[in-house]
């Protein structure tokens, strides 16, 4: 343990503030990889210590989290805000989605530029962050949509990698006419991604079989919102995840390209990474859990990973309940909701396996006018639905608080994960010195009924009205601030950053030997960061006795995170009421870098 014989000096009372300096004490730190209790300090937006009996200033701001959680702020990777899209544009713009996403306890999103057929890269990137800049009450980055290709569409992957900072781009396999890529297109798409240490990302589904089921339902008369579903059943998403999987495994196939075999050497690195969108179904799901297994086999490791989203587990397809043309309208996205009613807890199994790793919300929203442009004709019913608001909650409510899986993994796959596989992990998605000051105090007594008529976004329908859920945000800190106090939204209007995304994430690309690449600010910090983390992480005496939750799938090894496998969570022993029972408080870990002690540039 640091020495703590030289505390930080005291600084006069008026030249101190509150608003930057924050302690939240007796609570539970949750992490991806374990829980233990531990008070936190934040100074200028930074987590400056972590441990118990903290030697702090004065004039600092103290948070109880008695009986509380506090976890790293949820990521929700996949948001659609302002965009323009099937004659519309949804109406939670860059402010009302941010905000909404802080009420939930969601303190960084990542929306989707999506450019029309032709547009430039580079201008729609602008454009997006025109669209985002002083309305952003949260931090946000940026995929990039690739909607045809070019040498020039190529060149424009490379700036954007390399000056502005963006490192994952997404492919569409539907939408014909609109977005959708040819599969030499996706393949040439995936190769540049592997050049430039980037992430493909795919929205999977058949869109010529799509097309063509379009046709036939409406040449037959069913042109009410159930067509949607019926247009792209369970099927056509999987085969385009299968596809996908196997086209992006055919990227450098070969070791040498002078010398072509088909042979693959052990060490071998071959494939391109792989970031499913939205997986809305039990099958696309299995597809997918295969190709990882089959890598994990052959390599040793995988670059596959998958996404799916609130709306997906939090609800599905009821033609019992959706039986006025509206309240079915306002359930239309893409891949579609899926009548199977077991569906959701398939995949929040396979979230708690590590068969799937993240989950977004996909949120887009289209009030009741504008999904009335479908009437008559479902292919024109905007796509979309909320959920950056609820998805934490609807998470821990049907993942938590059901048994499946236990507050770690609730934790890694709202929020660490995305941190890792965008390379924005420790900055992001995680309680620790050095991290961003993005904490959630969460409740789990506490309850809320969602409802639209008390939800923080712009859109009139909520697809999971009357759901009641234990466990709410006490408190929301972004960058240090306050923003959720005690309940109570105090959110501020261009608040947030852009937060650059640096290529070759670690995680995705763990085992490759790359060179490095100049992005702008943020990712020298973000390298700095993690090694740093190896420097001020306790000695194994220390960490020996922190009390964990049940083994995470993600081992930290200090040069990244490697696969171990699975694990059952479905037996897990950890219980919410449980945890709350013992009034004294067992403190595991002392202090971490006190003021005085080990000064590693914070100070």
């Amino acid at each position: 343990m640091a020495n703590q014989s030289n505390p930080v000096k005291k600084v006069p009372i008026h030249l101190q503030s509150s608003q930057n300096r924050i302690l939240i004490k007796n609570g539970k730190i949750v992490n991806a990889d374990k829980m233990y209790d531990s008070d936190v300090y934040i100074e200028d937006g930074i987590i400056k210590m972590v441990g118990c009996n903290l030697i702090i200033p004065g004039g600092t701001r103290v948070i109880d989290a008695s009986s509380m959680l506090v976890m790293p702020g949820g990521i929700d990777p996949h948001t659609h805000l302002e965009l323009e899209f099937m004659g519309a544009v949804s109406v939670d713009d860059f402010y009302q989605g941010t905000k909404a996403a802080i009420a939930g306890g969601t303190t960084m999103i990542i929306d989707f530029v999506l450019p029309s057929k032709g547009e430039s890269l580079l201008d729609a990137y602008h454009k997006w962050r025109t669209r985002a800049t002083n309305k952003v009450c949260c931090d946000y980055a940026l995929h990039i949509g690739v909607t045809s290709w070019s040498d020039e569409v190529k060149r424009e992957m490379e700036e954007l990698c390399k000056l502005h900072g963006i490192n994952s781009f997404k492919m569409f396999m539907a939408y014909k006419g609109v977005f959708m890529v040819t599969d030499s297109e996706l393949y040439n798409s995936f190769e540049a991604c592997k050049e430039l240490g980037a992430i493909p990302m795919v929205h999977a589904e058949n869109g010529d079989i799509v097309f063509e089921n379009t046709k036939r339902l409406l040449k037959s008369g069913i042109n009410g919102p159930d067509g949607h579903a019926l247009s792209r059943p369970e099927e056509v998403e999987a085969e385009a995840v299968n596809r996908a999987c196997t086209l992006s495994n055919q990227v450098q196939l070969y070791s040498d390209k002078n010398n072509f075999s088909m042979s693959r050497c052990p060490g071998d690195q071959v494939g391109s990474p792989l970031y499913v969108v939205h997986v809305m179904s039990k099958t696309a799901a299995e597809v997918l859990a295969k190709h990882r297994v089959e890598q994990i086999k052959q390599n040793g490791n995988t670059k596959i990973f998958g996404e799916t989203l609130a709306a997906a587990v939090g609800t599905h397809w009821d033609e019992n309940k959706l039986t006025c043309w509206h309240d079915a309208a306002a359930h239309v996205l893409s891949p579609p909701l899926r009548a199977d009613p077991d569906t959701p807890n398939f995949l929040l199994n396979m979230l708690a396996s590590d068969k799937l790793q993240t989950t977004g919300s996909d949120n887009a929203t289209f009030n009741k006018e504008q999904k009335s442009l479908g009437k008559g004709d479902f292919t024109k019913i905007p796509n979309g639905v909320n959920g950056v608001e609820d998805r934490m909650s609807v998470i821990w409510e049907k993942g938590v608080v059901s048994g499946i899986f236990d507050p770690c993994r609730f934790v890694a796959i709202t929020s660490t994960n995305a941190a890792k596989i965008f390379n924005i992990y420790p900055r992001k998605g995680c309680i620790d010195v050095g991290s961003d000051a993005d904490i959630v105090v969460w409740n789990p007594k506490g309850k809320r009924i969602i409802s639209a008529k008390t939800h923080h976004q712009a859109v009139d329908y909520n697809i999971f009205e009357g759901m009641e859920c234990n466990g709410i945000p006490e408190y929301v800190l972004v960058g240090g601030r306050v923003c959720v106090d005690e309940g109570q939204l105090k959110v501020v209007q261009g608040h947030g950053k852009y937060v650059p995304t640096p290529t070759h994430s670690e995680f995705v690309y763990n085992n490759e030997k790359v060179s490095e690449i100049e992005v702008i600010d943020g990712s020298k910090d973000i390298k700095e960061l993690k090694e740093l983390k190896l420097q001020i992480s306790p000695p194994s005496s220390v960490t020996s006795d922190i009390s964990t939750c049940t083994k995470s799938p993600m081992i930290h090894t200090g040069k990244g995170m490697r696969m171990e496998g699975q694990r059952d969570l479905q037996s897990s022993t950890f219980s919410i009421s449980s945890e709350f029972n013992d009034p004294v408080k067992k403190s595991s870990i002392r202090v971490r870098n006190p003021p005085g002690g080990q000064s590693l540039g914070f100070w």
